[in-house]
């Protein structure tokens, strides 16, 4: 009876030594902190075309119109996912699981332009170079 016992036990005590292994056997670095990088990205066209909460910022301040990368994380604590501009340090939110508000904005963001009106615009600026002799 006891034989009968100790193979189950051995077969879940091999199934939960693989858990936390990487590829080829290697364990995970242990988690340091809060937030786990998703990546870095470009942003977008629409980036700099948020509307932002206007503030008292000095001319030599970044704007999201000088981010070069974005910079997204996800906060393993409560799931909501952050992305950030490099130069601005501005951030947006946002938690599918809750509407708790924070000091990011949320999702969806309020945009000065939209990408169908910045594709029609592109659209009237390159058949206004045809137009014109010489080019």
């Amino acid at each position: 009876m006891g034989r009968i016992l100790f193979v189950p036990a051995l077969l879940a005590a091999c199934l939960l030594a693989g858990c936390h292994r990487g590829p080829g056997g290697v364990s995970r670095p242990p988690r340091h902190g809060r937030y786990a990088g998703i990546g870095v990205f470009e942003p977008g066209n629409l980036w700099s075309r948020m509307a932002l909460p206007k503030t008292a910022a000095a001319p030599q301040a970044a704007t999201t119109a000088d981010d070069e990368h974005i910079i997204v994380v996800v906060d393993t604590d409560t799931g909501e996912v952050r992305q950030c501009g490099d130069h601005s340090g501005y951030c947006t939110a946002m938690n599918p699981w809750t509407q708790a508000i924070s000091a990011q904005q949320k999702a969806p963001v309020t945009l000065t332009a939209h990408a169908e009106d910045l594709a029609r615009e592109a659209e009237a600026n390159a058949s206004e170079a045809r137009r014109k002799p010489g080019k």
